[in-house]
């Protein structure tokens, strides 16, 4: 029995030392949103469209950098084709039209800019006329599985029945590459509940390549996974307007090394989060005997740019009942409060132990971790003030927990390296 404890107590030491020494929030040798990033999207000066991209794609497509298209009314990739897209080229979604990309189930999108020639999904408007929701947003439709009843489902945003479908049995379904892209004020408003996200993934399984992606002033949610079984790297979400990164149906997914940047005026009244975990959005068309929704996420930077002014920034996540949610290593800055756990997520460990907080810096944020339920809120507290959580609360303005937070410059969001405190020398 002592051999046992002893052994405990060298476990639990040497978790707290690691997540101690371990970088938190995003990291890398250079600021690897330096490049291909742009954080003042109206300023920019697009050409005009050269090209209309429109109808049912049904062969094997490029579109070339030397062009500039205009994409017009709800555009289907079908047929098990491919859509090459060469870096650099510009695609302009059409406002009257809602201009709408979607792979659907079977194709590909192979998307693959550079990190010095990105491709880039923009508004079809002047500059002094982009806003939020100008057009619809991309949506890969792919077979890897989802909890939905029956294991396959269709997505509300009015969209051909015929080829609207998405789910099935492989994790690994492959629907192609997006790397080195912007989205641009996608999110087009459907109907008064129903906005188009910027990037919709629905199904998409884990070969499918997803990294180096930034969505900026998204009327929706930036990034939404409805399902699938999802591996993505250095996503950057810019003042969207409802979450930035959203899951549900049971998707799988690790994503890493990113970041959500939030506006207080750019936020949904209702309540918008950066991240929004669900396993079931409707229960009586869940198949409760699949996989519950899994979110691992590690190194996510998360803040609020205006660290006087609250606005409608509320909690930096949100977590659904029969979810597993794990954060590593991440930084949260400006939120009130940092997490809500939804309802009788604090009613017991069993459903504390799904949710796995580790390794963080939750800075400046007006709460800790609560409940909807605030007869809970005694419980869940006394549960993450176990040391090995390693959860440590600061109070530091963002100049110096970061090393460059002004967005109109040349943004920086790595941890500030003389900040002893954040960066854990």
């Amino acid at each position: 029995m002592k051999k046992n404890l002893y052994i405990v107590i060298i476990c639990f030491i040497s978790s707290i030392i690691v997540n101690a020494q371990l970088p938190k929030g995003i990291v890398g040798a250079s600021n690897w949103m330096n490049k291909w990033t742009n954080f003042k999207p109206a300023t920019v000066e697009y050409n005009e469209a050269t090209n209309i991209l429109a109808g049912t794609i049904d062969k094997d497509t490029k579109l070339y950098k030397r062009n500039t298209y205009q994409l017009v009314g709800v555009v289907y990739v079908t047929n098990n084709a491919v859509l090459t897209i060469e870096p650099g080229t510009v695609i302009r979604g059409d406002d009257k039209t809602c201009g709408t990309l979607v792979i659907t189930n079977g194709s590909k999108i192979i998307a693959e800019g550079l990190e010095t020639d990105p491709i880039i999904f923009t508004s079809n408007k002047n500059v002094t006329e982009r806003k939020p929701g100008d057009w619809g947003g991309i949506i890969l439709l792919g077979k890897a599985p989802i909890n939905k009843m029956g294991g396959v489902s269709f997505l509300d945003f009015n969209l051909d029945p015929v080829v609207n479908h998405y789910g099935g049995t492989d994790p690994e379904d492959n629907s192609g590459v997006l790397k080195y892209l912007r989205i641009e004020y996608s999110g087009r408003k459907l109907n008064a509940l129903k906005e188009i996200n910027g990037l919709s993934l629905a199904g998409v399984g884990r070969k499918t390549k997803l990294e180096y992606i930034q969505i900026s002033y998204s009327n929706d949610d930036s990034f939404e996974s409805y399902g699938g079984d999802v591996i993505m790297n250095n996503l950057v979400s810019y003042r969207a307007t409802d979450d930035d990164f959203d899951f549900t149906q049971g998707v799988q997914c690790t994503i890493n090394n990113s970041i959500a940047i939030r506006h207080p005026y750019s936020s949904d009244i209702s309540g918008s989060r950066c991240f929004e975990v669900d396993s079931y959005d409707k229960i009586e068309n869940t198949d409760t005997t699949k996989k519950l929704t899994k979110i691992i996420a590690n190194n996510i930077t998360l803040v609020n740019l205006e660290e006087s002014d609250q606005g409608l920034v509320r909690e930096a996540a949100h977590i659904g009942e029969n979810t597993y949610f794990t954060l590593n290593n991440s930084v949260i800055s400006g939120f009130a409060p940092f997490v809500v756990l939804q309802n009788k997520i604090g009613d017991s460990t069993t459903n504390l132990e799904k949710i796995n907080l580790s390794g963080l810096i939750i800075n400046s944020c007006q709460g800790g971790i609560v409940s909807e339920n605030s007869n809970f809120d005694l419980g869940i507290k006394n549960w993450y003030q176990n040391p090995a959580f390693d959860l440590e609360y600061t109070s530091q303005k963002n100049i110096a927990l970061f090393t460059e937070p002004n967005i109109k410059s040349n943004p920086d969001f790595r941890i500030n390296v003389n900040n002893t405190v954040a960066s854990g020398h």
